[in-house]
């Protein structure tokens, strides 16, 4: 059974155009849930409206007060009765054979727990810009053979995000672990570390779906001006602690989650352990840096000395934590 987790606010310029998307698609989903964010355009009206004439059952749900991006999907997910579960954001466009493909893969890897593809990248008026989002993230080769491994999967995931929760479908028996979602994060961010943790993930290097780019989304494809004047100073300004906590708090999850599976004594699991420990240490110093750029140095150095700067960001966050502004 195929579920599709559908997170709305506002968004009465663009959602037609996706549900008409959804309605096309060579292999119809077995139910949209939507979970509406406490909208005040006519998005609700909008999605009402294609329920009563879509060819599949449609779920509305609506918060009484707004969640916000990840804890809007958290409902729509926890809503699904599917075993297959596909993000969806109101903006996009998907092309017809995007469920067939992403289900078809699933299948013939039954070992899988998601899979994800690529996208054409577009402006407002579904301009395709000229780069995919592959391209705009700067995934490499390397890291979408490390994802698509039992091995490679965890480790890659640990270090940053290249799955696109909008590209994304996953296995629904994977839930339980990946709901709550911690408030800090990304959602799809979230998904993909927790079915890393015990899969690989399927990279699909086709576009199925138009990624549209526009100045009132919540988050968009890295590489654009408009996406830098939007995101690129998220956290300017901000303390060290108020950055990093919520990455060590939600790494302790991880790692609770990794003693209790049943992998927890084998080799694997002791190993896994292992790296989440250290990463919770290495974000527990740097959410403990200083104001002052003086007193920061220790604490850097530590982490670059002990190679954990290297392990799991890049050499030049160091430079960049060194160099932050706080107010």
């Amino acid at each position: 059974m195929i579920s599709i987790a559908l997170a709305t606010y506002n968004g009465e310029l663009y959602v037609s155009e996706l549900l008409n998307s959804i309605s096309d698609q060579t292999t119809l989903p077995d139910e949209l849930i939507i979970s509406d964010d406490s909208s005040t355009d006519s998005t609700l009206e909008i999605v009402n409206e294609f329920a009563r004439n879509a060819t599949f059952p449609v779920k509305i749900l609506i918060n009484k007060e707004q969640l916000g991006s990840t804890g809007n999907f958290e409902v729509a997910i926890g809503a699904c009765s599917g075993d297959i579960i596909f993000l969806c954001d109101q903006d996009d466009i998907w092309y017809q054979h995007k469920i067939e493909r992403m289900l078809e893969c699933l299948v013939n890897n039954p070992s899988a727990g998601a899979v994800f593809s690529d996208a054409d990248v577009a402006d407002e008026d579904l301009n395709i810009l000229g780069s995919s989002l592959w391209k705009r993230k700067k995934i490499t080769p390397k890291e979408l053979a490390e994802i698509s491994t039992r091995e490679g999967a965890f480790k890659m995931a640990t270090k940053r995000n290249i799955v696109t929760g909008a590209t994304m479908a996953f296995r629904a028996e994977y839930r339980e672990n990946i709901v709550p979602i911690p408030k800090e994060w990304v959602h799809d961010y979230w998904i993909t570390l927790i079915i890393s943790m015990s899969s690989e993930l399927i990279p699909l290097p086709t576009a199925l779906i138009l990624y549209r780019q526009h100045g009132s989304q919540q988050i968009g494809a890295p590489g654009t001006s408009l996406n830098k004047i939007i995101n690129g100073s998220k956290d300017e300004g901000k303390s060290f602690h108020a950055i990093y906590s919520p990455k060590v708090k939600a790494f302790q999850k991880v790692l609770a989650l990794l003693i209790e599976s049943s992998v927890s004594n084998t080799a694997e699991g002791k190993q896994r352990i292992a790296l989440v420990t250290d990463i919770i240490t290495f974000y527990r110093a740097r959410s403990s840096i200083p104001k002052s750029r003086w007193k920061r140095l220790p604490i850097i150095w530590k982490e670059f000395i002990a190679f954990r700067y290297q392990r799991y960001r890049k050499p030049r966050h160091a430079i960049k934590d060194l160099i932050h502004s706080v107010d």
